[in-house]
């Protein structure tokens, strides 16, 4: 299916690897200019040599090192895709982290430090591309949350951040509707990829982890980048030009919710 997206600009927040790199492949690969970000340059690289294999051309994707948890970091990144590309129509936050424990041994500061790699970059860089947006007459922003911001389950810290993205997209879409831009957050399931979370706990407990698949997972393995990434570009194009203010799930019957 042509989603439409060809020649649409494309920013998407921590995406050297992971639902950040599925998300641009998937964007790329349906003929958008992309730009990627992250903070270390080896990893970004290499992910942007990737992503102009799909593009089929280098001039189509821009690697920005910067960490969007910071301020000039989402700067950096939204001027350099204005330099290059002259506007913006899609915008995926997926970047964030969340340390911490429970109520008693979480300090302060992991709660800042959890609000600030995750809720804030995404605040911050809708706000920023919102005027480009309306300047070309509407666009698309998909805020990646998790299955663990509408239910229990997680870490305490990343429950909270993903639950207020959430909150975050319904707030947005419907205050930028009437300038023809959409909003939803997308709510993926345990996904595996090499690096990532599960990733590392599955090296460190393959059996605890077998078992974890068994007995949480229907299907009986994990989520792939790719099959979050997909639904990425649904969203982003004009197929999904009547959703907006929803969160989507993509977890393969994991989550309880209804």
């Amino acid at each position: 299916m042509d989603l439409g997206l060809r020649d649409k600009i494309a920013i998407i927040t921590g995406s050297s690897r992971g639902l950040g790199f599925a998300s641009a492949r998937a964007l790329a690969a349906e003929g958008c200019r992309v730009t990627i970000c992250g903070r270390t340059a080896e990893t970004l690289q290499a992910a942007r040599r990737s992503l102009v294999e799909v593009a089929g051309n280098g001039d189509r994707v821009l690697a920005v090192q910067a960490d969007v948890g910071q301020v000039d970091g989402v700067d950096s990144v939204i001027s350099r895709t204005l330099e290059r590309f002259g506007g913006v129509d899609i915008l995926v936050n997926n970047v964030g982290s969340a340390g911490g424990g429970g109520l008693a041994e979480t300090t302060d500061a992991q709660w800042q430090d959890a609000l600030d790699q995750t809720l804030f970059p995404a605040i911050r860089a809708s706000r920023a591309v919102t005027p480009h947006m309306r300047a070309r007459g509407g666009g698309a922003i998909v805020i990646i949350a998790s299955i663990f911001g509408r239910e229990a389950g997680g870490r305490m810290t990343y429950n909270a951040v993903k639950a207020a993205e959430i909150s975050l997209a319904k707030s947005l879409a419907q205050q930028l509707a009437p300038s023809g831009i959409r909003v939803n957050s997308l709510s993926p399931g345990s996904t595996l990829f090499e690096g990532g979370s599960w990733w590392k706990r599955q090296q460190a407990d393959p059996a605890g982890i077998a078992e974890f698949v068994k007995r949480e997972l229907p299907f009986g393995r994990f989520g792939r980048p790719e099959e979050v990434g997909d639904v990425v570009a649904f969203l982003a194009s004009p197929k999904a030009s009547w959703i907006s203010g929803t969160s989507v799930v993509v977890d393969g019957c994991q989550s309880r919710s209804f």
